[in-house]
């Protein structure tokens, strides 16, 4: 059965599910990962080759003028979806590692100093873990973890202990990739700003799954990837408030962020071109774009549904099955589709391996989350995670490939 109907027929839209793995349609329950790309993300990217490749902001010509529109049109595609108030607000990237890192480097160059504390939590990815760390060790700042509950959430009433003392940012992920829990953006904002913290919302998880409202939530930073929103790999985003790209010294250098270079010295672009050195994403761009047009045809309200939907039957299954044991939230309203779990005395890359035989393709690993599953108390987990194209029948699909995993195993 498919959940959500109208989600459903997305499905028809992305051509690597037509095909079959191991004697098996694809079920890709892998998307906390990558998403899988629609057609019309695949031929935006292969039309901008096709007909318009140039360099950007370089050439008077006709194809270097295409170029840069659709470039800068891009930005302005973003900017709308995630809410944002100015386009100039918008920093390509290659990713959500890169986005977290220029905030990282040239905003920590700027305003780091020795002493300083960093907030953030127990549930982040490496990537908004490691960056912290080099910037600890550089700068001689603290790191302070806020640590996950037993239900896999933050301890909200906890967060006002942690700022008692000055801190320099609060940095955190608003969805869990492995938790699924949902984390209280504005909420959380609201009590950093209280106490003069500026604030970095890690967004990879969510933006897909969630509408995203920066001007509202009144974020500093806001970070996410493109291959996560049915868009190309290889491009990412950091939007951050004027004020804080006034406070960001340069990432790298190089061509296309500068506006004026002499021997010895020179002079910088103004944001958003002043972070984007080189030649940026440009063959991307036109990708992420069409990815986010073909998010708002659907609406993301819609998306959100069909997630919470997906999310509820696994969970409703889940409860079936003693011997399996989940992570994170049991209550649909504070989590979304990322649902993680063992099965007892099975290592999770078996498990994996035997879902995979029957076209089944999740996760299984520690998922770039080391410090949480520490704090679980496992080495590893197998992870389920859901996209506009997944529908009940592949989660149902997933349960029974998993009694084939408890004959081998456990028998």
């Amino acid at each position: 059965m498919n959940i959500h109907p109208l989600i459903s027929k997305a499905r028809k839209d992305f051509p690597i599910l037509k095909r079959e793995v191991n004697g098996y349609p694809l079920a890709f329950l892998d998307n906390a990962a990558t998403t899988q790309k629609p057609k019309i993300v695949i031929d935006a990217i292969t039309n901008f080759y096709e007909n318009h490749n140039s360099n950007v902001s370089r050439g008077l010509y006709t194809l270097a003028e295409e170029a840069t529109e659709i470039y800068e049109s891009g930005r302005d595609t973003v900017a709308n979806f995630i809410g944002a108030k100015d386009p100039e607000t918008i920093i390509f990237t290659s990713g959500t590692t890169e986005s977290i890192n220029l905030v990282a480097s040239a905003w920590g160059e700027k305003n780091f100093k020795r002493g300083d504390r960093i907030i953030l939590t127990e549930m982040e990815h490496h990537s908004n873990i490691v960056p912290w760390q080099l910037a600890a060790q550089s700068f001689g700042i603290e790191l302070v973890y806020w640590p996950v509950t037993p239900d896999g959430m933050l301890d909200m009433g906890m967060l006002e202990e942690l700022l008692a003392k000055p801190v320099k940012l609060l940095t955190f992920t608003m969805v869990s990739n492995v938790l699924g829990s949902i984390n209280p953006v504005e909420q959380i904002t609201e009590i950093a700003h209280r106490h003069g913290v500026p604030v970095l919302v890690d967004s990879a998880q969510a933006v897909s799954r969630m509408p995203t409202r920066v001007a509202e939530w009144d974020c500093d930073f806001l970070a996410f990837s493109g291959h996560k929103v049915y868009g190309p790999t290889g491009i990412g985003i950091l939007y951050a408030k004027k004020q804080r790209l006034e406070e960001m010294i340069p990432y790298q250098v190089g061509g296309g962020m500068i506006s004026h270079v002499g021997k010895h010295e020179s002079n910088w672009a103004v944001p958003p071109h002043k972070f984007e050195a080189g030649t940026p994403p440009i063959g991307q761009v036109p990708g992420l774009k069409a990815a986010l047009e073909y998010i708002a045809y659907y609406g993301i309200e819609e998306l959100e549904k069909h997630d919470n939907e997906l999310t509820e039957h696994a969970l409703n299954q889940l409860t079936k099955f003693p011997d399996l044991e989940l992570y994170g939230p049991s209550e649909i309203q504070n989590r979304t589709g990322v649902v993680s779990f063992n099965l007892k005395n099975v290592h999770s890359h078996d498990v994996a391996q035997v879902l995979d035989e029957s076209g089944i393709a999740l996760r299984a690993g520690h998922h770039c989350t080391q410090v949480l599953h520490d704090k679980l108390g496992v080495s590893a987990t197998v992870r389920m995670s859901f996209g506009i194209y997944n529908d009940s029948s592949e989660i149902d699909r997933m349960f029974l490939a998993l009694d084939q995993a408890r004959e081998i195993f456990l028998h």
